[in-house]
């Protein structure tokens, strides 16, 4: 028996959101022998694959393989998942492309297996049905796409400063860098969903020198460091292309056990084009999603021409004992910078507010949508940097949090606020925000007040950092469409009242909340002819200065 490779598979990630800690381990053992090319299970659940020499030669003057190769059928019953993983095994040994065969209906079911993917894959005009029904492994992604580079620990570096512009290491090539500091908590949310907040983190780019890309900096000061990692960087782009995908949705009992049965994204330089994903079978209940699409722990991924599917709003008991809706995504973004998503849109009306809002990040940096037609863009605990231009927001607006500069520009806003600072997370963003011939709907046109910069912060919560209103404001050619409000609305203002509580000096409050200090207004019109105020509370913004151009 010839034995020209054995190739075994071990990887592990952490994963979901939710603070929730997953690991996962797939192994797949590849042989070449005289016999024919076929896919068996070991006792353990280990796919043995034997590939016959004439396949090989055969795949090796393709440049490609189909997942009918190893034994997919494509008939929409029989589970392929084996066949699949398989292929993109063989495929990653052997740097082939993988194509679906075109008119094919791929079942995924509920038994743990991984397809990993390291070359370019072509989904193109196959459908894939992927039943939650009754799932082995809940946190099991159906295709993790990874790099064959190693991530590697740091050491020699005690701590780390906000705007640091060089860190002492000399590397092979760029990377990722991933820093945390267990000792210091940050983030600990306020509100229903209250917690005890996480660990201090941030990521950022070095090249080989130690240089820090200066457009996405370091955003905190770290005192002490419990784990620094670099993930080398893939230079060249891995292109995931077509697909249509569909979700037969979960029936678990509606609390937060999320399910990640999706394409995990922990690579660098990727492209996913022209993808599709719809759920069907939603019911009364069922348990959240972590994102169809879940991209981490990477840099530089674009996903472009994209149809994503909102998901039904469950509701449960949150952590301050009550009830809660649930998150739950189609798009999920964490620890990741250079984030893109370009002409994408989803199956559902974006004001539909039986639907989730479709997207959510964390610890991210340099988000971009451009052209998107979406019910959502969500920062939880933190953007640095995010920019949402030419595109329509639905029910759930913009939320975020975080530091930089936040553009939206040439963009419809249908929110109850044209942006929403994240009251849980403090109302925080420290730096600036451009608002740019821009359209706002309030509450798709069914509201009694309006306020442009919506949040809440009583100084009195303590969320591990300072909390900022943005430093400065600059709004340029904004239409308010307030055409038909209840018969109280008194105008649009630029603020809500972020504390009912502060009317004079005898307020104090324990955590101060750092106020915005200029805002320059040009072009600002409403439908109604009521003129634009800063508060409904003046004395929060006593110190503001207002420029009108």
């Amino acid at each position: 028996m010839n034995y020209s490779l054995l190739l075994i598979y071990f990887f592990s990630f952490l994963g979901a959101t939710q603070g929730q800690t997953k690991s996962l381990a797939e192994k797949i053992i590849i042989t070449t022998t005289k016999k024919s090319t076929q896919i068996t299970i070991s006792k353990n659940g280990t796919l043995l694959v034997n590939v016959s020499p004439k396949d090989v030669r055969k795949f090796r003057r393709q440049g490609l393989i189909h997942y009918n190769d190893f034994g997919a059928s494509g008939d929409g019953k029989t589970n392929d998942i084996n066949a699949i993983a398989a292929t993109h095994a063989y495929a990653n040994q052997n740097g082939l492309k993988v194509k679906a065969n075109d008119g094919a209906t791929y079942y995924i079911g509920g038994e743990q297996r991984t397809a990993i993917i390291q070359t370019d894959t072509d989904f193109g005009t196959a459908a894939f049905i992927i039943d939650d029904t009754n799932v082995q492994n809940r946190s099991a992604s159906i295709f993790i796409v990874n790099s064959v580079k190693q991530s590697f620990k740091l050491k020699g570096i005690a701590s780390l400063q906000r705007n640091q512009e060089k860190i002492d290491v000399s590397l092979k090539e760029s990377c990722l860098i991933k820093v945390s500091n267990s000792k210091v908590k940050q983030y600990i949310r306020y509100g229903l969903n209250q917690n005890n907040g996480a660990q201090q983190t941030d990521i950022f780019v070095v090249d080989k020198k130690g240089n820090v890309d200066v457009d996405a900096p370091i955003i905190w000061n770290f005192d002490q460091i419990t784990e620094l990692t670099a993930l080398p960087l893939d230079k060249k782009q891995l292109k995931i292309t077509g697909g249509r995908f569909t979700t037969i949705a979960n029936k678990a009992e509606s609390k937060y056990t999320y399910y990640s049965r999706n394409i995990t994204i922990n690579r660098s330089n990727v492209l996913i084009d022209r993808l599709e994903h719809r759920v069907m079978g939603e019911g009364e209940q069922g348990a959240p999603y972590s994102g169809f699409i879940n991209i981490r722990d990477c840099a530089y991924v674009t996903v472009k021409n994209t149809l994503l599917t909102g998901r039904k709003t469950y509701k449960t008991i949150g952590s301050a004992g009550k009830p809660v809706s649930m998150g739950s995504y189609d798009i999920s973004v964490t620890r990741a910078i250079g984030v893109s998503l370009v002409n994408c849109s989803q199956t559902n009306d974006i004001n539909d507010n039986s639907y989730w809002g479709i997207m959510s990040s964390n610890y991210s940096k340099n988000l971009v949508y451009d052209n998107c037609t979406l019910s959502r863009f969500d920062a939880h605990m933190g953007v640095a940097n995010a920019t949402i231009k030419n595109s329509t927001l639905g029910h759930m607006g913009i939320n975020a949090i975080g530091s930089g500069v936040l553009t939206v520009e040439n963009t419809t806003v249908y929110g109850r606020n044209l942006i929403n600072l994240r009251s849980d997370y403090g109302s925080t963003w420290q730096g600036e925000i451009v608002i740019r011939n821009c359209l706002f709907i309030p509450s798709n046109g069914k509201f009694s007040s309006l306020s442009l910069i919506g949040g809440f912060n009583s100084g009195m919560h303590n969320f591990g950092y300072t909390c900022y209103l943005p430093e400065q404001i600059t709004i340029e050619n904004l239409r308010i469409n307030d055409s038909n409000p209840s018969e109280d609305y008194l105008g649009p203002t630029i603020f809500n009242n972020f504390n009912p509580k502060v009317t004079d000096y005898s307020y104090q409050e324990e955590f101060p909340y750092i106020r915005t200090k200029k805002i320059s207004l040009k072009n600002v019109t409403t439908e109604s002819g009521k003129g634009l105020k800063v508060s409904n509370n003046p004395y929060l913004f006593k110190n503001l200065k207002v420029y009108n151009d």
